[in-house]
């Protein structure tokens, strides 16, 4: 199950109390004080683990609790730490306070931990307080109390290249054909239930990924069909690929609904990079392709890309042009595409 946002209650561990304690040794039977300081309470640290997709196992443990520094002991012994909790996220995770829209860390890199609540101090021991005057002190501190809070955790995509368009634009068939991504494929609106990643190889060494995002529809941006609840995953996105369904009578109009959500939700969707594509052009003929493209290219203000998935036509080109875009390590642009057939027609 692809889980995007959760909340969660997090207490840190409090510090342990400070010692009262005397020393008591053989022929020394004044000693002074020798009480240790407490332990610090444990922290509660997130941690990007990229073999995390989701944040299903955290929604379903709801609170997090690390523990209680140990107390301190006689001799002038610190009291042990509490154990620190290590909640591990999916790379694209972005924290706030519940209620709250900053942005508390947004975790983007594998390894990247972050401390979001600390564990309270330990208390000083009775050693702490001795002073000319008083060479005897009764006296020790409690442990300070750990930070805590409920939190909330939302998961954005992280992928060089974001799919987008209507329901049925032929983005999961795509995703499928030319990565080992296995999304469902249906010929019927909304198959894409969550976002699908799959990662693209090119050339010997060189990759990059791509994000299969739900289809949109009109009102997407204000709550209607799916599209809301994944808009968010969209800003992730380094460049856009805006599927139009080639089958569909007026692609212009396919083209600008999807545009008008991208720009209602705002956070810069609608000024992203944007490549456009006419798709499923093997159910075509080269007349209507032609037509088509023209009425297409003409709505983004842009030259549209033509393909079919299916067929395989077009994609390795459609490909090329992408890759121009894509932020790579050294090979711009690949030798090799590798693009596979899919036995069935459908988004």
């Amino acid at each position: 199950m692809f889980i995007d946002f959760t909340e969660i209650d997090i207490s840190a561990g409090n510090g342990g109390s400070g010692a009262v304690s005397f020393r008591r040794e053989k022929f020394i039977p004044k000693g002074g004080p020798d009480g240790g300081d407490g332990g610090r309470g444990g922290h509660v640290i997130f941690k990007v683990d990229t073999n995390l997709h989701t944040l299903q196992d955290i929604r379903y443990r709801r609170r997090y609790k690390a523990e209680n520094g140990h107390p301190g002991r006689g001799s002038n012994k610190t009291g042990k730490n509490g154990k620190d909790v290590v909640i591990l996220v999916p790379a694209g995770s972005v924290i706030r306070k519940k209620g709250s829209k900053d942005i508390i860390i947004d975790l983007t890199v594998n390894g990247q931990n972050y401390i979001i609540c600390n564990g309270g101090q330990g208390g000083k021991g009775n050693a702490r307080f001795k002073t000319s005057s008083k060479q005897a002190p009764r006296k020790a501190q409690p442990g300070v109390e750990g930070e805590s809070g409920i939190f909330e955790i939302e998961l954005k995509v992280l992928a060089d290249v974001g799919l987008v368009g209507l329901p049925n634009a032929g983005k999961s068939t795509l995703l499928s054909s030319i990565s080992s991504a296995r999304p469902k494929v249906a010929d019927y609106p909304f198959t894409t239930l969550k976002p699908n990643l799959g990662i693209v190889k090119y050339g010997e060494y060189e990759s990059f990924v791509m994000a299969d995002i739900p289809g949109l529809i009109k009102g997407a941006s204000k709550g209607l069909g799916l599209g809301d609840k994944f808009l968010g995953h969209v800003e992730r996105c380094g460049v856009l690929l805006h599927l139009v369904d080639g089958t569909t009578d007026d692609v212009a109009n396919a083209y600008e609904t999807v545009r008008v959500e991208l720009k209602t939700y705002g956070n810069g969707l609608h000024e992203k990079h944007e490549l456009v594509a006419l798709t499923k052009i093997d159910a075509l003929n080269a007349r209507v392709i032609a037509e088509k493209q023209r009425l297409l290219s003409v709505a983004a203000g842009k030259e549209a890309l033509v393909f079919s998935s299916v067929s395989g036509k077009g994609v390795k080109s459609a490909l090329r042009s992408l890759l121009r875009h894509i932020p790579l390590s050294e090979n711009k642009m690949a030798e090799e595409i590798k693009v596979e057939k899919t036995t069935g027609w459908t988004p």
